[in-house]
């Protein structure tokens, strides 16, 4: 199996796939929510800090692992002892990372239903079509399902083509279109009234809130997530790469292009938010807190929009065309970690798997749409508050713990030269073991208690 694995064809074709698992929704619109909703650039300066010190040390430990196992989460995992205890543990906790991968991928693709149908009602606004643009952009079941639908097909066919001509080869097209058109949304949003009230907003920093704890946990949640760690994505990227790449700096790579893009999110959505103020549209009450935050996507801005005029057409497609793609793309690494471990432990075709599994994760979704408020929330809340940091305290055990210390310099060593007297070895040992237990930990507890 490890001869005939499939691996990316180069680090920039890794880079842009392992970045592109990262960067989605959570960067574009929740980095900036959060951001907005607790201190602006206090909140930017703790996620940095959090993000570099903590979050990178845990997206190393999956990918050291599934490049040294080279496979899917359950066998990984299990590989990593021979003690029959662990390897139950090993395996268990794999499964819990393929069905929260499923989960969260259930309720994501009818998010990502709704922006494909937001960036599709600026056409038909443009062609007059008012009657249709109501019901893209109004809540209702059927339009859920259609575009759950849509979304879910476009992310199978692209699994559906491998490592190379599917996954790698989207995320080589669609994360430089993100940043293009990334940085031209920003450059127009800075030519407006009130831009420069919400940059100062978001880039000078309250100092006094920097020590309030619940913000550093609020930062510390947010860096975790926004890697894609927690589910076993970045373990089955890692398994993909070739024993000649240093795998601490294609880590710290994909750390650094994941909160750049999240910073640059910001940089669009906090100023924008004022200009949308400076219009007269309201985006904090009279206790200074964010209206909408949820929703924030889908009324702030489609309010500023609509304020523009014509080219509030083009701007609201543009916007809603980098929502799209930022789901895209991490939507089909949330779908290889279940696809993966079909193909290998029952030996079935990538096409057959991909469309298999991805019809099973699609009558999830559609479960979900058709009792929409008894599961829709529940679904986030098990997977996000409960089930990601577990197992990601997990992962970071299984690293730090139950991986004998030499067998992991040795996979370290492939591709890194030196390895054992780097300050990467000299640190993350320690931080794998107890400091990010102890901020999953952390963030667990701070998620029980609110």
């Amino acid at each position: 199996m490890g001869a005939v694995r499939a691996e990316f064809s180069s680090r920039l074709g890794f880079l842009l796939a392992a970045s592109g698992s990262a960067v989605g929704l959570g960067n574009i619109w929740g980095f900036p929510t959060q951001t907005a909703s607790n201190g602006g650039a206090a909140f930017l300066l703790i996620y940095l800090v959090m993000a570099f010190s903590l979050a990178y040390p845990a997206l190393m430990a999956e990918l050291i692992i599934g490049r040294h196992a080279r496979a899917n989460a359950v066998t990984a995992l299990r590989s990593l002892s021979d003690n029959p205890l662990t390897r139950f543990f090993g395996g268990l906790t794999g499964y819990a990372g393929i069905l929260t991968a499923i989960l969260i991928l259930s309720f994501y693709s009818i998010v990502a239903g709704w922006m494909v149908a937001h960036f599709l009602s600026a056409i038909f606004q443009a062609l007059g079509m008012m009657s249709l643009v109501d019901w893209l952009t109004g809540f209702s079941v059927h339009r859920n399902a259609i575009f759950t639908l849509v979304f879910m097909l476009f992310t199978t066919l692209i699994v559906s083509g491998g490592v190379r001509k599917g996954i790698e080869r989207w995320s080589t097209l669609l994360m430089p279109l993100l940043l293009v058109i990334l940085l031209l949304l920003i450059a127009y949003v800075f030519t407006q009234e009130g831009a420069m009230q919400g940059l100062k907003v978001y880039l000078l920093p309250d100092f006094s809130r920097v020590i309030d704890i619940q913000l550093v946990i609020r930062a510390l949640g947010q860096a975790f997530f926004s890697l894609s760690l927690g589910v076993g994505t970045m373990l089955i990227y890692g398994s993909y790469v070739s024993k000649q790449e240093n795998l601490a700096s294609l880590g710290r790579s994909v750390t650094l292009i994941d909160i750049g893009i999240a910073v640059m999110a910001g940089l669009l959505v906090l100023p924008a938010m004022y200009v949308a103020q400076h219009n007269g549209v309201q985006i904090f009450d009279a206790a200074g807190k964010l209206i909408s935050e949820d929703t924030l996507i889908f009324t702030v801005l489609p309010a500023l929009f609509e304020q523009m005029g014509a080219i509030g057409l083009l701007i609201s497609f543009a916007f809603f065309i980098l929502m799209t793609i930022a789901a895209v793309t991490s939507s089909i690494s949330l779908l290889e970690v279940p696809v993966a471990y079909v193909m290998e432990n029952h030996r079935t075709t990538r096409k057959h798997t991909a469309f298999m599994v991805g019809g099973l994760v699609t009558l999830i979704s559609l479960l979900i749409t058709f009792n929409f408020k008894t599961l829709f929330g529940l679904t986030i809340q098990i997977t996000t508050r409960y089930s990601e940091p577990l197992i990601g305290l997990l992962f970071c055990v299984f690293a730090g713990w139950v991986w004998q210390r030499n067998q992991v310099l040795q996979e370290i060593k492939s591709g890194f030269d030196n390895a054992e007297n780097s300050l990467f070895w000299k640190v993350w040992p320690f931080y794998i073991r107890y400091v990010c237990p102890l901020a999953i930990l952390a963030v667990f507890g701070h998620s029980l208690l609110s």
